[in-house]
């Protein structure tokens, strides 16, 4: 069990907690939840003791281990793969340290044998004879092969560090396990295994994650970070999602019932005050109007922005054909005779091994790229609009939001309408004089969705525009595009938002694609996708947004 007591934390005039009282419990999994900003990660760090409050106390059960997904993907880079796994639990690690040093000494002495004793004694009781066995079942649930096991961690990409340094937080059954955004880096089959890994898990888990399907799946409880204070929930996300905005319904329609009452009893005590025969009642509404009370409702610091795509025309009968395009990128072959043609009304997800692939393809099709061989044509009446995943390029020159905006809306439109437009996209008052070059990640990817939707236009193409966005501005894009009339051709690692977005599934396989006009979780189930898939690859691979 982990707790905290009135807790506070403000930087200079921005309050980030006050007095948060909040008890987490085991054999539960608690969702933190908030807007960027709202303090999720710094509150881990809080209770994991890596920074100190302002005031308050964070109380941990007697002789408990908490254990942390390390954000530091350098810290052991002289480390082996198996060795930086079984550090995460310190104790354990400290002992075989101390007792390989022991056993390595060329003079035993006495005292050393007693030590070794009282040492291997400890060793036994923390199950240290399987740690080496636990680290490798954990690193092949997260997809680290036994070849890996011993190659140092300077050795390995990014996404295999943070793979390994997941593995590490998750060893030894620690009695509470914090995590930030955990599925970063994991494919579907890592992700299956660790959603099952914490379905089992007996202790507390509090994790911070965007990927809302991974918090329906894990969470029994969600603890909502608002208005300087947790309120917890008990359920996943989606029945937070309802219950708080029913919360919040509720509370508008008391406050607009009082509101009437009091406008009501305020007008009868205008109109009768001076009347001698009404005067006693008049007197008795004063009363009552003294006696109503109206629900604080402070500022929330979770906002929506307004993500709406509306076409100029509608696509014509011929949207788009591919026919054997293929591409090599730095001596890889990453598109392999590629063929398929989009229709009216598909939303296409893109998922595969792959995410060059899939880049390549959307800088081709949006003429950013050439094939080293093949075609594609775009019907007549297509115009498209493209959000890249790397866009750098479109933030180069300093200039405000307001300029930049200009850019791309109508010649006839003027700051008024880009500050109004800026509003929506939750740049309001001086937020739209922002320079470029100071956005953060979430920013430029709200510019680059105000861009398209400003061009009108009837073929949208997304290469996972997800990244760097908080939940709730998933779910405006989420919904935006789901109302989308005409068609979609995307890429993104967000579960929920590809299976409630696409009809029509394309993965990009090392010998072409596999193409089914179906949802993405019938694509997942679908046993005739599991054996064409094997007739695509060489040796079983795991299935990847």
């Amino acid at each position: 069990m982990i707790s905290a007591t009135n807790v506070a934390l403000a930087y200079g005039k921005r309050v980030l907690f006050k007095d948060v009282n909040i008890k987490f419990t085991p054999g539960n999994c608690y969702g933190l939840i908030g807007a960027n900003g709202a303090g999720k990660s710094t509150f881990l760090k809080i209770l994991s003791g890596e920074i100190d409050a302002d005031k308050g106390t964070i109380s941990v059960g007697p002789s408990e281990r908490i254990a942390v997904l390390k954000q530091d993907h350098f810290a052991y880079d002289e480390e082996t793969v198996l060795n930086t796994v079984i550090m995460g639990h310190e104790k354990l690690h400290a002992i075989m340290a101390e007792r390989d040093a022991l056993y390595a000494k060329a003079e035993f002495t006495e005292e050393d044998g007693i030590r070794s004793g009282e040492l291997e004694s400890e060793f036994a009781e923390m199950n240290g004879y399987e740690a080496e066995s636990e680290a490798a079942v954990l690193l092949k649930g997260l997809g680290i092969g036994e070849a890996v096991m011993h190659q140092k961690m300077k050795e390995l990409e990014g996404g295999e560090k943070v793979r390994v340094l997941l593995a590490q937080a998750l060893f030894g059954n620690p009695d509470v396990l914090l995590l930030d955004e955990p599925t970063n880096h994991l494919d579907l089959k890592s992700i299956a295994w660790l959603e099952d890994f914490l379905s089992r898990f007996q202790n507390t888990v509090i994790v911070v994650s965007h990927d809302r399907h991974f918090l329906n799946q894990v969470c029994t409880h969600i603890a909502d970070i608002d208005y300087g204070k947790i309120q917890v929930f008990v359920g996943n996300y989606d029945f937070w999602s309802q219950a708080s905005r029913l919360i919040q319904k509720q509370k508008q329609n008391e406050n607009r019932k009082a509101t009437d009452k009091a406008k009501e009893l305020q007008s009868f005590i205008q109109r009768f005050s001076s009347n001698a025969s009404k005067a006693k009642q008049a007197t008795s509404r004063k009363k009552l109007l003294e006696k109503i009370t109206f629900e604080d409702m402070p500022v929330s610091s979770r906002r929506y922005p307004w993500v709406a795509f509306k076409p100029e025309r509608p696509c014509g009968n011929v949207i788009l054909e591919v026919e054997n395009l293929s591409k090599t990128v730095d001596g890889e072959k990453v598109l392999n005779n590629l063929s398929f043609v989009v229709n009216t009304g598909d939303k296409v997800a893109f998922i595969g091994l792959s995410s060059l692939a899939r880049t390549t393809l959307f800088d081709i099709l949006a003429g950013e790229m050439e094939p080293d061989s093949g075609s594609f044509r775009w019907g007549q009446t297509i115009s498209t609009s493209y959000f890249p995943r790397e866009n750098s390029r479109y933030f180069s020159h300093d200039m405000s939001l307001v300029q930049w905006l200009l850019q791309y809306a109508p010649a006839d439109e003027g700051e008024s309408f880009a500050r109004g437009f800026l509003g929506r996209m939750l740049f309001s008052g001086e937020e739209a004089l922002k320079v470029t070059s100071v956005l953060s990640g979430g920013e430029k990817v709200r510019c680059m969705l105000s861009r398209m939707m400003l061009a009108n236009s009837n073929v949208l193409m997304l290469d996972e525009p997800t990244n760097h966005l908080d939940l709730e501005s998933i779910t405006s894009l989420n919904e935006g595009l789901m109302a989308f009339p005409e068609v979609v051709l995307f890429a993104s690692h967000d579960h929920q938002f590809v299976s409630t977005i696409a009809n029509r599934i394309v993965e990009i396989t090392p010998k072409g694609c596999l193409d089914r006009m179906m949802s993405f979780d019938d694509y997942l189930t679908s046993n005739d996708v599991a054996s064409e898939r094997a007739t695509h690859y060489e040796k079983e691979t795991a299935l990847v947004l």
